[in-house]
């Protein structure tokens, strides 16, 4: 649904949300495969460290949430490469949230980074690679925008947003040249799952994650998701009728 990306090499890659997990991972991945690689998240002593004698990689301190500090970085990185190839943005964050402890300010705290930053880095993101008529954007939602679970009364309606979003985007992209992936991990190793009490199925580290993102991305695929054994069976639970599906998640969860 995409073109293939045969070669890394000279590749202008922007990385949102790089300062640990899946995005990290990837990001030193991408260096490796010979992309040119912006390395940005909050913390800029993390991404100093990160791009340390990397002649290829830039290390742009942002705060999603922030739009003028997206659109600064934004800048530099056209000012240092003429350009973007794709922008991935991976940037996001988790509160478990139940219906009899719903916190407001926190579910604000969750959707601003979730939802309005993608919208704030797909505002200054998208006029660069419709200018340019070519490119690609990736966007990180999570299978659990897939369907309701339990502790995920904020987490999981910010990632169905995410999930809706990539295909309206897909729809009004694919004929200006520009690539859409919509990324939906499942269980991966990072520091927003260390919290979890509970097992996780097909639990997979940063770095498998990090592959099957880029190997998906290589392929031109829109829907890439991992690990599948886990993500097509969460997939097929969502065709199923209500009562068997919230039937089979409480057996699943215990929840």
């Amino acid at each position: 649904m995409n073109p293939r990306v045969k070669q890394w090499r000279g590749q202008r890659v922007w990385m949102i949300g790089a300062s640990t997990g899946i995005g990290a991972a990837a990001a030193r991945l991408l260096l490796d495969l010979g992309a040119r690689v912006a390395f940005s998240a909050r913390s800029a002593d993390k991404l100093e460290q990160l791009v340390a004698g990397e002649p290829r990689a830039l290390a742009l301190a942002l705060d999603v949430t922030d739009r003028s500090s997206v659109d600064e970085a934004c800048q530099r990185i056209v000012a240092e490469w003429s350009g973007v190839d794709l922008v991935l943005i991976v940037a996001g964050g988790y509160n478990e949230m139940r219906a009899d402890a719903i916190d407001l300010a926190a579910a604000n705290r969750m959707i601003d980074l979730n939802l309005r930053g993608a919208f704030n880095c797909l505002d200054v993101a998208l006029p660069v690679l419709l200018r340019q008529g070519a490119g690609g954007i990736g966007i990180v939602a999570s299978v659990a925008g897939f369907g309701g679970l339990p502790k995920a009364l904020v987490y999981g309606p910010t990632k169905a947003a995410l999930i809706n979003l990539s295909e309206s985007l897909y729809l009004d992209l694919r004929s200006r040249g520009i690539a859409v992936y919509q990324i939906n991990p499942g269980f991966v190793d990072t520091p927003l799952t260390a919290s979890n009490d509970f097992k996780m199925p097909a639990l997979m580290s940063a770095a498998d994650a990090a592959h099957a993102m880029v190997d998906g991305i290589e392929r031109g695929h829109f829907h890439i998701h991992f690990p599948k054994r886990f993500t097509n069976s969460m997939r097929l639970a969502r065709l199923l009728p209500y009562r068997l599906y919230f039937w089979l998640i409480h057996k699943v969860t215990g929840l």
